[in-house]
């Protein structure tokens, strides 16, 4: 299991730097900041995943954590939030050294 969470977290991670690359690209070219959010590059790639995830968390969970939660993630920055999502990932699947040493039984 902390081999797939690593692999997602990598996964991520490349993500989100090819999506800062975009970013950066754009901005050279536009002389200014440029910072795709999450939901315009969602709906770039798959804009029936993002209806399918609408209507699974307004059914199933409520409909407010749509509005509320999910809409707060789509306006921020599409590298910012695979960055988080890969640290999160990563911090799961840590393991600690053991206390005693590297030599302990």
């Amino acid at each position: 299991m902390r081999f797939l969470l690593r692999f997602a977290s990598l996964v991520a991670l490349v993500v989100a730097v090819v999506a800062g690359t975009i970013d950066s690209i754009q901005s050279v070219a536009a002389s200014a900041v440029v910072m795709t959010p999450m939901g315009d590059a969602w709906k770039d790639v798959s804009p029936s995943s993002l209806a399918n995830v609408q209507s699974l968390i307004s059914y199933y969970i409520h409909p407010r954590l749509y509005d509320l939660a999910m809409q707060w993630l789509l306006f921020q920055p599409a590298f910012a939030v695979f960055l988080v999502l890969s640290l999160l990932l990563w911090m799961v699947a840590y393991k600690k050294p053991p206390v005693a040493g590297r030599f302990s039984v």
